[in-house]
């Protein structure tokens, strides 16, 4: 049963990584050809990173035939925390590196700093994205709008040990705006 969780986890970060992978690589990119400062380039690959994730969760929530605001909430909830978290471990790293952010886009130091550094931000994520999915809480709230069913829903009765009822109600006060008591 934890395998499972640890699964949905790694599944959740890896889309994590892959908008800010996008976003990192896209700002790192124009701001060291710029010759932008580290502050600058960096605040400009935050920005990108939180874009693209966000971008990559609304696509299918929107498909699933929600409204555009509502999916915008959906990827706020969803995707926030993880993006955060691997926006700062990320980007701490590529600053520790000594001369990673001046090293230029023909460096090696620089492709791969960034790409340790997007490494390193998986795995530090992964733990934190696990935990939030065990709440019903990060990534999990966008498996609502997968395939007509809550996976987040699944997982967490199995891993956290509500039962079945339980979670229904947690459900239905989610999708109501107001939390029930049991």
């Amino acid at each position: 049963m934890q395998d499972r969780l640890t699964k949905l986890a790694i599944s959740a970060t890896l889309h994590c990584l892959t908008g800010c992978a996008i976003g990192e690589v896209l700002g790192m990119v124009i701001g060291t050809a710029l010759g932008w400062s580290d502050l600058a380039t960096i605040a400009l690959a935050i920005g990108l990173a939180f874009l693209f994730g966000y971008a990559l969760t609304i696509r299918p929530v929107l498909r699933s035939g929600l409204p555009f605001k509502k999916a915008v909430r959906v990827a706020l909830a969803a995707d926030t925390v993880s993006i955060a978290v691997m926006e700062i471990v990320d980007n701490a790293i590529m600053l520790l590196i000594p001369g990673a952010m001046m090293a230029g886009l023909t460096s090696w130091l620089f492709w791969g700093a960034l790409a340790v550094s997007l490494a390193i931000a998986f795995v530090v994520t992964v733990p934190v994205n696990r935990w939030l999915i065990s709440r019903g809480k990060g990534h999990a709230v966008v498996h609502e709008y997968h395939g007509g069913h809550s996976s987040h829903e699944n997982a967490h009765q199995s891993h956290a040990g509500h039962s079945s009822q339980e979670s229904t109600h947690q459900t239905e006060a989610r999708h109501s705006g107001h939390e029930r008591t049991h």
